[in-house]
């Protein structure tokens, strides 16, 4: 079968590496902080430099993680006909409504600036860096950990009635059926293929015809995701889960100071991004 089909090789987010290092070892409450602390910053950083410092910095965390970096750059590649479609756009029409900047080319409501080309590329490496930053999270974070994390971070706002641990548990299942859904994907392509269906020979900038070759999968993977939910509920009733019921927790989690460590060099990295003129 051609690489095409390969689809859960490329989807990093949501799947669990084991490796030991000292990132998988953080309380998940500080993990979840500081990589929000860091992806905020990423949001903000608008520079050239700036942002080649946030990719060298996930590079960095891959190392320490002991992951290997084909993950991270293994991730991008189901971004890639977003990412081209979106740098279309903004080449072509930031530049009519931004004020400032050196014209290069302008045709009717078409102007390309060197304002836009920096949008272009800055959000182009946001991009790349967020996705490395969901990988290392996801790869060194069980699922467990993800809902246990999250819902003691926002244990706060149950003071105003909100749903916290319905939410971490949402999202956390949404993050654990990414690459469930591409295992799902990859099988119907492999079946629809050994039929005589058109898949994986199509030049990968062509997005519209290979948009259309993945029609005839769209309803099969809605029949699996829902018989997948059901299954789910009826695992979760068979555990006696109850929405909404006071729950007791498993995990305790106790900080030491690598967490606190980690919570101080994300505010560093952020500040390095953001405060330096670049």
């Amino acid at each position: 079968m051609s690489a095409e089909f390969e689809l859960t090789r490329n989807i990093t987010i949501g799947q669990y590496l084991p490796t030991g290092s000292i990132i998988h070892r953080l309380d998940p409450r500080f993990k979840l902080a500081a990589f929000v602390i860091l992806i905020l910053a990423i949001a903000v950083c608008n520079t050239y430099i700036g942002n080649i410092f946030a990719i060298i910095m996930c590079v960095w965390l891959f190392q320490i993680s002991k992951i290997p970096i084909h993950y991270g750059i293994s991730g991008i590649n189901p971004a890639i006909p977003f990412i081209i479609i979106l740098a279309i756009l903004q080449l072509l029409f930031y530049g009519g409504i931004a004020n400032g900047g050196a014209v290069y080319f302008e045709y009717g409501f078409i102007k390309i600036t060197s304002e836009s080309i920096r949008l272009v590329l800055v959000s182009a490496m946001r991009f790349v860096e967020v996705i490395f930053l969901s990988s290392v999270l996801t790869l060194s974070t069980s699922t467990t950990e993800l809902t246990h994390g999250m819902e003691r971070l926002l244990g706060p706002l149950e003071k105003i009635k909100f749903p916290v641990h319905a939410f971490a548990l949402i999202i956390t299942i949404a993050i654990r059926f990414v690459p469930t859904f591409a295992m799902e994907m990859e099988k119907m392509m492999k079946a629809q293929a050994s039929r005589g269906a058109d898949f994986g020979t199509g030049e990968w900038w062509r997005i519209v015809q290979r948009t259309k070759d993945m029609f005839p999968i769209i309803i099969p993977l809605f029949n699996v995701a829902l018989a997948r939910a059901e299954d789910l509920i009826l695992a979760m009733e068979a555990r006696c889960y109850i929405p909404g019921a006071a729950r007791t927790r498993f995990a305790h989690y106790k900080a030491a100071g690598k967490d606190y460590v980690a919570i101080v060099l994300s505010v560093v990295i952020s500040a390095v991004m953001l405060g330096i003129p670049w």
